[in-house]
């Protein structure tokens, strides 16, 4: 079949450019373009074929859980001494991970009122009270992380997924009203605080009291009265794995996750993530060329996408081996990367151009980093870092965290964040449509359809929303998602979702970033119009990259 389907992708480019003679600039990327589209059409098999064999095996092992539960169950069989994650002195293999995660999980589950015998025997639900003020969690509550990065985010974050509970990812910066709108908006009903966050948590630890959510922290440093230490309830708990059935979800896009947006144009929203993306996921580094020997260095924050999501899940998506950082160190990187042997590096744009800035050090020679993925880099930090740190490859691409479509630069194009070709957006379907940025809607012919844009013409992403690319909105109220579908697109009846991101298609089939759309994009051009300070237009820094990006 793999063989039928690559003489039909070979055959059909000739065909289609006889008819086509437009699409010849771009004919001298058809080898890149058709070894991506057959390793994407590989992924999806390959997570299609996990994904069927999930829901084919028994309910009482790990094998039948969700994604998250049996990929670390697979990685902890097949690769249980190899390291996952190094923080600072700190190594973990698969199968410590596995473990910890499963104490973590008994843990949450102890807070459910779900027991089980102490060899992890016969399980059954009960409803049995739990001590303290705060009632029993239920299937399928809400429990917020408010963490750095570090290895407990981990266990507790797969261990809150194999305990059929729903994790949210709460920035760490957000205190006061802030928070508590995040809090509420997800439908919280407990939150584990780092110990170190204790202190300016305070004047918030009524509200959180008033709230009625039970309030872990996650270490053993002192406490006011009514926190407790969810990793000692954690370690006393057994190893064992627990039963699939109490994380398998009814439905590929039943929620399982909450990420919240910058709040750039106001409060933050909780992106719903499903448990079909968080699948999805796992193919990230695959798609970018990485393999189960990398060593993947890792210091975005895990309360964004790109750190969890992309990092986390696509590195165990392959197997391979993290170096997570709580912070990032510019001064210390190539320092990190040489002790640990690092070989793939995720980044922002701010994060190279950090590195550029550095004074020159021994360090940054002989390293071992052949591949860089990331988002937001501009081409003159782009072409300096590699000139500079090279020879390595650099990986642009782009997506949203609650967004349906996603693109990558697999032909290392400088400035570029993806292809247009036609074998790309058969695999990942996606238009640019022309855009009104005095009404903010999208330009319509007569007939009300919308209209594709010309070669180096503006225009605004959309992708078709299906059963495989859906749009789950925001927690709170489909208001939220306001202006994010967008309907009889080319067709009566056909739906879109709208990114907000302008971009263009060039001649030859390359995808460039161009600006935002919404109010961040009007309120920018009223601040380049004659506000205070505003002689040239801002550029997007890293917070506005990681909200418009992966």
């Amino acid at each position: 079949m793999a063989a039928l389907l690559l003489l039909l992708l070979l055959l059909l480019p000739p065909l289609l450019l006889l008819r086509k003679p437009h699409l010849w600039p771009g004919l001298r990327w058809l080898p890149a373009d058709l070894a991506f589209a057959v390793r994407a059409l590989r992924c999806k098999r390959a997570l299609r074929a996990r994904a069927l064999a999930a829901a084919a095996a028994d309910p009482r092992g790990p094998e039948g859980g969700c994604s998250l539960a049996w990929r670390l169950a697979e990685l902890a069989r097949q690769r249980p001494a190899h390291t996952f994650l190094i923080h600072g002195p700190r190594r973990f293999s698969y199968a410590e991970a596995e473990r910890e995660s499963n104490r973590a999980a008994r843990a949450f589950l102890r807070a459910r009122g779900w027991g089980a015998g102490p060899g992890g025997g016969a399980e059954a639900e009960r409803a049995a009270g739990v001590a303290g003020a705060a009632a029993p969690l239920a299937p399928g509550d809400t429990v917020a992380l408010l963490l750095p990065a570090c290895p407990e985010f981990l266990w507790l974050w797969f261990g809150l997924a194999k305990a059929g509970l729903r994790t949210a990812f709460v920035p760490a910066a957000l205190r006061r009203g802030a928070l508590l709108h995040c809090l509420r908006s997800c439908g919280a009903r407990a939150l584990v605080l780092a110990p170190e966050f204790l202190q300016s948590l305070e004047p918030d630890l009524p509200a959180l009291r008033a709230m009625g959510l039970r309030l872990w922290a996650a270490g053993p440093e002192a406490r006011p009265v009514g926190i407790s230490d969810l990793l000692a309830e954690a370690s006393a708990e057994a190893d064992g794995p627990v039963p699939g059935y109490l994380s398998a979800p009814q439905s590929m896009i039943d929620t399982c996750l909450y990420i919240f947006t910058s709040g750039t144009t106001g409060l933050p929203k909780a992106a719903q993530i499903s448990h079909l993306k968080i699948l999805q996921c796992q193919a990230f580094y695959e798609l970018c060329g990485a393999h189960r020997q990398d060593v993947i260095y890792l210091a975005l924050p895990l309360y964004h996408m790109s750190g969890s999501l992309l990092g986390i899940v696509g590195c165990l998506g392959i197997g391979a081996t993290v170096v997570l950082k709580s912070k990032f160190s510019a001064g210390q990187f190539w320092e990190d990367c040489q002790q640990h042997g690092v070989t793939v590096f995720q980044y922002i744009g701010e994060l190279c151009r950090y590195l550029v800035n550095q004074p020159p050090s021994t360090a940054e020679h002989g390293h071992k980093v052949r591949l860089a993925v990331g988002s937001g880099l501009r081409p003159d930090t782009w072409e300096r870092f590699v000139r500079r740190f090279g020879p390595l490859r650099v990986l642009e691409t782009y997506g949203l965290t609650e967004g349906n479509v996603a693109t990558f630069n697999y032909t290392g194009q400088l400035g570029a964040v993806g292809r247009a070709s036609w074998l790309y957006k058969h695999v990942f379907p996606f238009s640019l449509i022309r855009y009104d940025v005095t009404t903010g809607e999208p330009v319509r012919d007569a007939q009300g359809h919308c209209v594709a844009t010309c070669p180096g013409e503006p225009g605004l992403l959309v992708a078709p929303v299906s059963q495989q690319s859906p749009f789950l909105g925001y927690a709170g109220g489909p208001e939220l998602g306001q202006g994010k579908l967008l309907k009889s697109v080319f067709r009566a009846g056909d739906v879109f979702f709208n990114t907000g991101d302008l971009l263009v298609c060039d001649h030859q089939g390359f995808l460039r970033f161009h600006d935002r759309t919404g109010d961040t994009f009007r309120a920018r051009r009223q601040s380049w119009n004659g506000g205070p300070g505003s002689a040239s237009p801002p550029l997007l820094g890293p917070c506005a990259a990681l909200r418009a990006r992966f």
